[in-house]
């Protein structure tokens, strides 16, 4: 009975603390890119128009947040933290450590859970992935593309129309803006701007400035 109740409190709490966004991964052959939109939500208000959901945790492993600010900041935290670490230690994680980290941290406090979803991506061996991570910690690997928050439904309407194997990062970077682009359309929640974040083998992390990101817009 007491589980009961505690799981139901949670997911009250869940559904009070809900807040809507954009984020999305997408892979590319040479790379993988990250996106998000810049408008942070408290129920119907609009609490910031340059919230910051895509965060550099390595030189070569990107993160995207959605839900809860505080608890996605005390995790980026966390994670940077760890991976230095696991630098100074052993060795670097790979993109799949990286997850299957966060995974744990996630799943270790499922009675009282992180109000987030996360796409952690990056190159490994094998080339370009992105996982998604829900609050509980479970671990979705994909070699194409993944979206979360309120408006992925309609950013999965142009994923699913516009991907192609093997597309360069110049392409998938656009079919990551026009992704991005119809779900600040349509979904209130989503909108502000956006964060583009390019990750290659050679460059590494890197984010567009504006001019750059308005050069994919159609």
């Amino acid at each position: 009975m007491m589980q009961n109740i505690q799981q139901q409190q949670s997911a009250d709490e869940m559904e009070n603390m809900k807040t809507g966004t954009t984020t999305l991964g997408v892979v590319a052959e040479n790379g993988v890119v990250l996106a998000a939109d810049n408008r942070a939500t408290m129920g119907h208000l609009k609490v910031s128009k340059k919230a910051q959901k895509v965060f550099k945790i390595d030189d070569t492993i990107g993160l995207t947040i959605a839900g809860s600010v505080g608890d996605a900041q005390k995790l980026v935290r966390v994670m940077r933290s760890q991976l230095k670490l696991y630098k100074l230690e052993t060795k670097e994680l790979s993109v799949k450590g990286t997850s299957t980290l966060l995974s744990n941290i996630l799943h270790s406090s499922k009675m009282m859970p992180f109000m987030n979803q996360f796409i952690v991506g990056g190159i490994d061996d094998d080339g370009g992935v992105v996982y998604d991570l829900d609050p509980m910690g479970g671990l979705m690997p994909y070699r194409e593309f993944t979206a979360t928050g309120s408006g992925s439904t309609m950013a999965y309407g142009v994923l699913e129309d516009s991907y192609e194997e093997s597309m360069d990062l110049e392409d998938a970077t656009r079919v990551a803006v026009r992704s991005l682009q119809a779900a600040m359309e349509r979904d209130t929640a989503s909108g502000d701007g956006m964060d583009v974040v390019q990750i290659d083998e050679d460059d590494g992390f890197s984010k567009l400035d504006d001019d750059a990101v308005e050069a994919y817009v159609e």
